[in-house]
């Protein structure tokens, strides 16, 4: 009876602990530009025609917070495991952790990015509350692309990650080595030259862009490994602190799935380099 009453308190002391999401709006008054999409559809892919930020504040924050952005083509959003499928697993590591859902392009490249950089202002009003000191971004694939975005087309220190962390990302443009769904979904089949130049990030990056963990498997036929090897070499060109894992297999997509059998590994180096960014 002593083991059983103490294993109710033990639950009953957890389900009390757990905090519960916080959605946000990030337009409540009307986004500054327009996709034309109008309707909010689910089923095997996200459409979003309201961009919302669901936060995952950690009960006892160290610090820090990440604004993660699921993959998904620039066409829908695999918001599950490359989103909130991670809250808990932050959370208890003291970070707190928030998934955004945003526009799909639909015709207006600059539509993904101004929700991420609206995300990160969202995040930083509330810095005091949730105990942020440290605010990076995240993201997986397509995802990767925009968190890459985030960290090389910032407009303020408001808009600045501290940090970022790309999971097998889409990084450039160029049609030789892109991932041509992301490509023609972000700025066109037959985009002006300048265009795939300011969205290829590998180009983009300076002295001031965020550290990275970078994560990448060298058999992924969806996005080729050669978009991290790129980004991380002119990070360290720019001498910007990075820090590359790239798994002989895996290809790609496995987000925060147990199927993948170097989880413990990338999960792993994941922390400690949270750790660092911390301290």
């Amino acid at each position: 009876m002593r083991h059983f009453l103490t294993f109710i308190f033990l639950l009953v002391s957890g389900l009390l602990a757990a905090r519960e999401p916080i959605v946000i709006k990030l337009w409540p008054n009307g986004a500054p530009n327009d996709n034309g999409m109008r309707e909010q559809v689910e089923g095997g892919a996200l459409y979003v025609a309201e961009p919302t930020l669901t936060v995952f504040p950690a009960e006892r924050g160290n610090g820090l917070a990440i604004v993660a952005c699921p993959g998904g083509g620039y066409w829908g959003l695999a918001v599950e495991h490359e989103g909130t499928a991670m809250a808990d697993w932050m959370n208890r590591l003291g970070v707190t952790y928030a998934v955004l859902t945003y526009r799909m392009p639909n015709g207006n490249n600059e539509v993904p990015l101004s929700d991420a950089q609206q995300a990160l202002r969202i995040m930083r009003q509330h810095a005091a509350e949730w105990n942020i000191q440290k605010l990076g971004i995240m993201g997986s694939s397509a995802g990767g692309h925009l968190a890459s975005t985030a960290a090389t087309h910032f407009t303020d220190a408001v808009t600045r990650p501290d940090f970022q962390i790309l999971f097998y990302p889409v990084i450039t443009m160029d049609p030789s080595f892109t991932h041509m769904g992301s490509h023609d979904n972000l700025i066109g089949k037959t985009p002006d030259k300048a265009l795939e130049e300011k969205y290829s990030n590998e180009k983009q990056v300076t002295s001031e862009t965020p550290p990275a963990f970078i994560l990448h498997c060298t058999d992924d036929d969806v996005v080729p490994v050669q978009n991290a090897v790129a980004y991380y070499s002119a990070l360290a060109r720019q001498g910007v602190s990075a820090s590359l894992h790239i798994y002989p297999t895996g290809g790609h997509g496995w987000g925060y799935g147990d199927g993948y059998i170097f989880k413990r590994q990338w999960t792993g180096e994941l922390e400690k380099w949270l750790e660092e960014i911390k301290d």
